[in-house]
């Protein structure tokens, strides 16, 4: 399908009078809305907003764009807020995301005087008997507690049965969800 001088008219015409891009399509035969719709813009016809009637607004010929001035000729107010530093812009304060590439040393982790002895405890012997998955090896029943460095070979997940509703054996649930008051008592 070509845009031919007769399909054109059609079209504004038919833009005139407020009709569709569908209508339209519809009535030109082998066009989709879209092409209307680009057809529209490519010709600089009104989006038909803002109270001007279509079918003027359709007649009026465009006018010349302003040629743009000169890097010398900067008006002296678009050269005074060029000048001024943009107003910071509020934006709430979060706590950043931390990305760790491959290869480089994780961050911080809790100290051991941070967890109860117990659980640490526990944790070692459980470790012991772990079953080294990778991750493609995890399902929704085996613990998926992470030990090691990812960004080495020697990377792997303990694999024991997870507790019911939980991502993490019993020993590793111990460390992860430590109650509340052991929390607050461990900041002060």
């Amino acid at each position: 399908m070509s845009w031919t001088d007769d399909r054109v008219e059609v079209l504004k015409k038919m833009w005139g009078e407020g009709k569709s891009a569908s209508q339209i399509a519809k009535e030109l035969g082998g066009v989709t809305r879209n092409a209307v719709i680009g057809k529209v813009h490519r010709l600089g016809l009104s989006n038909r907003s803002g109270g001007a009637s279509p079918a003027k607004a359709a007649a009026t010929p465009k006018a010349k764009p302003a040629a743009k001035p000169k890097p010398a000729e900067k008006p002296k107010a678009a050269a005074e807020a060029e000048a001024k530093p943009a107003a910071p812009v509020n934006r709430p304060l979060g706590r950043p995301k931390l990305v760790v590439t491959a290869g480089q040393p994780l961050p911080p982790q809790p100290s051991a005087n941070e967890i109860s002895p117990e659980a640490l405890a526990s944790v070692r012997e459980v470790e012991k008997k772990a079953k080294r998955l990778s991750v493609m090896e995890l399902t929704e029943r085996t613990c998926k507690w992470p030990v090691g460095d990812p960004a080495t070979e020697d990377f792997w997940f303990c694999g024991l049965p997870a507790q019911q509703g939980k991502p993490y054996c019993e020993a590793h649930v111990g460390v992860a969800f430590q109650p509340m008051s052991a929390r607050r008592d461990r900041r002060r």
